[in-house]
Order: structure tokens, then C-alpha cells, then sequence
């Protein structure tokens, strides 16, 4: 049998003090009588908008990050208009009120209403939804006023203009770009695979590949929105701003060492790196890495007891900075193209054995190259999009260094606890799920596991090494998108800065909505 060294392992346990997105059990100290703000409730609500819009049409972390970007903008310009010098993004200082209008009141009335409208427009199936939502908070969903002078108008109104601007900025929300099947969000470039899902052309190239579809079919995702290198960004000047250098190719020893050390992680993942992958991954309803980050601006918000103003620029900065990063990282998938593990392990390895992950409960055992297996759902072998950059890792370290700039300080310092597995193999006890060779492992290992988040910085490179842990990447993506990501934040962050102390150029560049 031939098996791949096992590059880097040893390095491993360096890694594990770090993490990534979705803090939903994070195990943290809170304040006393710490209040959430209304931009806080309005996260919640837009976050599981996001998730039941996972619901009905699967994963497009893409098209997340713009959606929640959309409502958290919308959310900003309407707080604005009643700032002293903050500028709103499309109507700049047009909406100002007057100080005897500024009040607490009429601020979360505003925000209420632009989230709203927002939400509405890029998840117009859950229009009953988000109304229910509005009347439960005592508002009245049906109010389209547009008088100024009244906040529900104002939150219309500053709504309207951020809607009017993204549906022309090149996502094709709308289905209705040039070139586009009349589909919302559809490619419109023309893009095609170099390689069909059974044969080989060009092992540097993407790959598609055929998962099951839990129905008892199969289906083979295609490249996952290759047009959103088009899409405008909300502070960048263009998507290749910051393109990373050219990735490994077939052929030379770096590639062969990175598909080495995925194939070694593979064959050797611990209950603990195990709950890493699962915590990134996420699984059922993941709003995505941006969904995952705004998370945790939300546990920044409650460890420093941020009240409405800090809250409302807080997820502003995160949502904005996810959505930029998200586009600097398709333009790399999209210029060159990438193949995943998945497609690189069978090019080097085929008709030969490997140490393998077999499947839920199977533990890891020889298995063919041909047959290797992420760890992961047979659902969702590997995410349908080239590799080079890892989203993850862009996204991530774009957040992190966005969360350590408005905060002034890397500290993180929350434990997120896990079941290893839980996402994965949930119906298996953990003996068979870290069992060798058909022997259940022994002494039983523990699979519940507690992951330290103790800086920004920590969790974003957790993000990173888990998509190689995972299977999904090679460490040439993880390292190049998390330069990548925080290249974008440290461009961002000045003009986020500028929208707050009111000296943004060329803020007021639309008129008022009548």
C-alpha cells in the first residue's frame, strides 16, 4: 500500500487555540443586566430570514453575504439620519434630521422599518414572515410612508435608495443581466467547466461533482454564481484589487506536498479537529461565513454591552467587509479555476491505497485513491466552486481584522463546545467514529470538546486549516485567502471610518425617494 507522508501533522496542536463562525453555544460570562439593542433583535431576525432562505434553496454563501449586507446597510443609512455627522452610503447627509427628532425612539423605529423593506426585497417569499416579525415589535408592515419627517419614512426611504442601487450592481438579483436565463442570481458570463464530473481533462482545473441529493437520487452542482466577480463592491474598486499570485500546478513538489497533507489530516482526524471542521462547516441552515461573523459581532456586542450606536456600525463594518471579501474571492476562483482534493487526490493517487475516511461510523481504514472521501456529508461532498482562494479563509480574516479594528484590540476570549461528529456521523457512539482499521477505538475517546476562541486572529486561521482538516482545500488556498481577506478589510475599514465621522466623498449621490 502506498500512503502519502504525513506532512505538517505534527503542526496541529499549534493550531487548535483558534476558531471559526457560528457561536451559537459559546460558553462565555456574560455582563449583568446587559440589554440586546434593537439592531441586535433586527440581526437575529435577518439571520434566520437567511437561514430559512437556506431552507428552500440550499447553500449560496455568496448571495448571503450580499442579502445581509443589503439589510445591515439599510439598517446604517436609516440610523444615520439621526447621527450628528455619521453619512448614510447612497443618500449621504440628505436625510438628517433635526437634533429635536433624535431620539432613541425614533432611531429604532427607522432601523426597523429600512431592515424590513431590505429583507423583504432580497427574501420576498418570507414577505408574511418578516411582516410578522414587524408586528411583534409594534410596527406596522403595510406604513410605506415616505414623509421625512416621520421616522417610518425615513427607514422607507433610505431602504428604497440602498434596494434601487444593488439591484443593478451586477448579482443579477433581479434574473434580468444580459446574457442571463431570466433566473434570479444566475450566471450570466457563460461560464463552462473545463472537466465533466467523470472524466479528466486538465487536473488544474474545477471539476463539478455528483452528490446525492437525500431523496435517493444524485445531482451535480455547477459552479455556484462564477458571474459574482462583477458584482459591485461596497468599498473596493474592483473585484482584482488585491488578486493573489498564481497558485501550485500539477507538477510541481509544493502541489504534491499540499494534497499529501490533506490525504494525512484525512487519515488522522482527532475528535477535536473533527468538531473544528463541523463548526465551520456548519451544516443545515448556515447563513455562511458572513452569517457566522456577524455571530460573533453579536458576542462582542454583549461581552462590551454595545448599545444601539455601536451595534448599528458594528454589523454595518462585518456585513460590508464579508460581502467584499466574498467578491475579491470568486474573481481568484474565477481566474484560475481551480480543482479540489477531491479531483487532485484521484489524479495523483489512482490505483493505489490510501488511509481513509470511510463514512459516518466507519472510521478511517486502506481505501482506494479513486474512492477517497472528504469528511463530510455525501450531500455536500465538497463545495461546487473552484478552490483558490478558500472563502473561508478570506472571509474570515477580513472579518477578524474588521472585528480587531472597531474594537482596538485582537482580544476574542469565548469557548464554543462541540460533539465531534454531531454534523457528520451524529447516530454513531465515538469509538466507531474515530475507529482504525474496524477496530473501535481504545480507551473510548471523548467527543465532546470545548474549542478556545481566544483572539480575532486565532479564529479566522481556525477557519482556514479546517477546510484542509475538511478535505475541501489545499493549504495554498487557506494561505492566500486569509492575506487576501485582511488586505480587504485594512482598504475597507478607512471608508467605513469615513461613513461614521462624516467626511465619505461622494455620499450624497442619489436623490431622496419622493
Amino acid at each position: 500500500m502506498t500512503r502519502p507522508h504525513l506532512l505538517l501533522a505534527c503542526a496541529v496542536p499549534l493550531l487548535l487555540a483558534s476558531a471559526p463562525p457560528p457561536a451559537r453555544s459559546a460558553s462565555q460570562p456574560q455582563a449583568a443586566k446587559y440589554t440586546p439593542s434593537a439592531a441586535y433583535q433586527w440581526l437575529d431576525i435577518s439571520l434566520e430570514a437567511t437561514a430559512r432562505e437556506v431552507d428552500r434553496h440550499g447553500a449560496r454563501p455568496t448571495i448571503l453575504s450580499r442579502t445581509l449586507a443589503i439589510a445591515l446597510t439599510a439598517m446604517y443609512d436609516a440610523w444615520a439620519a439621526y447621527d450628528a455627522q455619521a453619512l448614510g452610503t447612497r443618500l449621504g447627509s440628505q436625510l438628517r434630521r433635526p437634533p429635536s427628532e433624535r431620539t432613541r425612539s425614533n432611531q429604532e423605529k427607522a432601523i426597523a422599518y429600512a431592515t424590513y423593506r431590505a429583507l423583504v426585497d432580497v427574501y420576498p417569499e418570507d414577505k408574511a414572515w418578516c411582516a410578522e416579525q414587524m408586528r411583534k415589535l409594534g410596527f406596522d408592515p403595510d406604513d410605506t410612508s415616505t414623509d421625512l419627517s416621520t421616522p417610518q419614512g425615513v427607514g422607507n426611504t433610505a431602504a428604497a435608495a440602498v434596494i434601487a442601487y444593488r439591484h443593478s450592481d451586477g448579482a443579477n438579483q433581479l434574473g434580468d443581466e444580459r446574457g442571463s436565463p431570466g433566473v434570479p442570481y444566475s450566471d450570466y458570463t457563460y461560464y463552462l467547466p473545463v472537466n465533466p464530473p467523470d472524466r479528466l481533462f486538465h487536473p488544474d482545473r474545477w471539476q463539478p461533482i455528483v452528490f446525492e441529493d437525500g431523496k435517493g437520487g444524485h445531482v451535480t452542482p455547477g459552479f455556484l454564481t462564477p458571474h459574482w466577480y462583477r458584482v459591485k463592491p461596497f468599498a473596493l474598486e474592483r473585484s482584482e484589487q488585491f488578486r493573489p499570485p498564481p497558485p501550485p500546478k500539477v507538477g510541481s513538489p509544493e502541489l504534491r506536498a499540499e494534497v499529501d497533507e490533506v490525504i494525512a489530516f484525512n487519515a488522522h482526524l482527532t475528535p477535536e479537529q473533527k468538531a473544528i471542521v463541523e463548526f465551520m462547516r456548519d451544516g443545515p441552515r448556515s447563513t455562511g461565513q458572513s452569517g457566522h461573523w456577524l455571530r460573533f459581532a453579536q458576542e462582542v456586542s454583549r461581552r462590551d454591552r454595545h448599545g444601539l450606536d455601536q451595534d448599528v456600525k458594528l454589523f454595518f463594518a462585518v456585513a460590508n467587509v464579508a460581502m467584499d471579501a466574498f467578491i475579491a474571492a470568486w474573481e481568484s476562483k474565477r481566474f484560475y479555476d481551480t480543482s479540489r482534493p477531491w479531483t487532485l487526490v484521484r489524479y495523483y493517487y489512482t490505483g493505489q491505497e490510501l488511509a481513509g475516511w470511510l463514512g459516518p461510523g466507519k472510521g478511517v481504514a486502506s481505501v482506494k485513491a479513486e474512492n477517497w472521501y472528504p469528511y463530510s456529508p455525501s450531500t455536500f461532498i465538497t463545495p461546487p466552486f473552484p478552490g483558490y482562494v478558500s472563502g473561508h479563509s478570506a472571509v474570515s480574516a477580513a472579518c477578524a481584522k474588521m472585528l480587531e479594528l472597531f474594537t482596538g484590540s485582537d482580544r476574542f476570549g469565548i469557548t464554543e463546545k462541540r460533539r465531534a461528529g454531531v454534523l457528520t456521523e451524529a447516530d454513531f457512539p465515538c469509538e466507531l467514529i474515530q475507529q482504525h482499521g474496524a477496530k473501535p477505538a481504545s480507551p473510548t475517546p471523548q467527543c465532546e470538546v470545548s474549542l478556545k476562541l481566544p483572539t480575532f486572529t486565532a479564529t479566522a486561521e481556525m477557519a482556514g486549516i479546517s477546510r484542509i482538516m475538511g478535505g475541501y482545500h489545499i493549504q495554498s488556498d487557506n494561505r492566500e485567502g486569509l492575506a487576501l481577506g485582511r488586505k480587504v478589510a485594512q482598504f475597507t475599514w478607512p471608508k467605513i471610518r469615513a461613513y461614521f465621522n462624516g467626511t465619505a466623498a461622494g455620499a450624497d449621490v442619489a436623490a431622496p425617494a419622493p
